[in-house]
């Protein structure tokens, strides 16, 4: 059949699956790198979510050391992911100062 692309790649979203609304070749190859995209940014952001609830865990039971070793992590986890742009790079500096912020205050 001559337009068997038109129809397009069938996307998953939340559970239900859906068509892409592309109509070229361009348009749906667009559409499953988009797609591989957003699966590779979600899991770093899932990763940037645990490192960060795990420095808070450590804060909130006062270890100091523990803490900063988390920090380290945190913040490495956090400049990789805007090296690769999956986050804005001063969002990345506004974590990391927040961070450092709150570890600084069960330091003292």
């Amino acid at each position: 059949m001559l337009f068997d692309f038109v129809s397009g790649p069938s996307v998953t979203i939340k559970g239900k699956e859906s068509i892409t609304l592309a109509n070229n070749k361009s348009a749906l190859k667009r559409a499953r790198q988009n797609e591989v995209r957003r699966m590779r940014n979600r899991s770093s952001k899932t990763r940037i979510k645990n490192v960060v609830k795990d420095l808070r865990y450590a804060v909130s039971e006062n270890s100091n050391e523990a803490a900063l070793s988390k920090l380290n992590i945190a913040k490495s986890v956090i400049d990789n992911a805007a090296k690769k742009g999956v986050i804005h790079k001063n969002t990345a500096a506004r974590k990391i100062s927040r961070l450092s912020k709150l570890v600084n205050t069960i330091a003292t």
